[in-house]
């Protein structure tokens, strides 16, 4: 809480007389913040000069990136809906679509993470459970920094392998993709290697180890894309299969460092498309 790192000198309570030391609430955090590699540098100020140091004004975010990200998702929602309604298609189509004829367009490569299918609530609604439940945990283990990165980046070249691909199969045809689902998938894939037996309860009530729901997920997708298109059913089945394999590969990395995942959860999802990336 006061802005420092325990060292070999100042590890323990007793040997650290920090105010607020009883309210820290992050266990791991008190020796490393997992936000800003600056933590463990004199100052605590970014390259920016902010302080993201503990108590700083950036500090809420350390361990809460997760909720940050499901605000921003649920924003992004009512943003589309005020597009949509006051301002027009093409422009929530420039705004908030990564579209394979557009790929220049640098911001939709984020954009699109966030935006979901503004017809309903299913897609955004089974995108924000799984990454409400699942991200926290990844969260913690990786830190908040590396989470971030995580999860944009992988919802970003999800998306990206989508988009690229109906580029290269049928140019000058346009196809785009929005949603969290390629970045869900990835933090689900990152918890399968890590604890494969991980017990979760589809629809709150089927239980079922995480590897079968993975697998399941995979083969689904898998099918799906080969036999009737990777954007079959408006599905973006290839952003989800992209983002479920570089999840695998971050998780199998993690592993290596021997940290497994808690041994139950319960989330609730299925239906069309699974985690519901759309595909227009």
């Amino acid at each position: 809480m006061c802005g420092k790192t325990f060292c070999g000198d100042h590890r323990l309570p007793e040997n650290h007389s920090c105010p607020g030391l009883n309210e820290w609430n992050d266990p791991k955090g008190v020796f490393k913040s997992g936000f800003d590699d600056s933590v463990n540098q004199q100052g605590r100020s970014s390259s920016f000069g902010i302080d993201t140091g503990a108590g700083g004004p950036l500090a809420y975010f350390r361990g809460n990136m997760t909720f940050v990200f499901l605000g921003l998702m649920w924003l992004t929602f009512l943003a589309e809906f005020f597009v949509l309604n006051f301002v027009g298609e093409q422009a929530f189509a420039e705004i908030f679509l990564l579209q394979s004829t557009h790929i220049e367009r640098v911001w939709t490569w984020v954009t699109s993470i966030f935006a979901h299918d503004p017809g309903g609530f299913f897609h955004i609604a089974i995108n924000s459970i799984v990454l409400y439940f699942f991200g926290p945990i990844v969260e913690r283990r990786i830190g908040s920094a590396k989470f971030t990165v995580l999860f944009l980046v992988t919802g970003a070249l999800a998306g990206l392998a989508q988009v690229g691909t109906a580029a290269i199969t049928t140019p000058g045809v346009r196809s785009a993709v929005l949603g969290a689902s390629g970045a869900v998938a990835a933090i689900m894939g990152v918890l399968t290697v890590l604890n494969p037996n991980l017990r979760i309860y589809i629809y709150f009530i089927l239980p079922m180890p995480l590897w079968i729901a993975t697998l399941l997920f995979a083969v689904y997708s898998a099918f799906t894309s080969v036999a009737f298109g990777p954007g079959a059913g408006g599905v973006a089945q290839l952003a989800h299969l992209a983002g479920l394999g570089l999840g695998l590969l971050y998780g199998a990395k993690l592993k290596r460092e021997g940290e497994r995942a808690p041994q139950e959860l319960q989330f609730g999802g299925g239906g069309r498309g699974g985690m519901g990336g759309r595909r227009f």
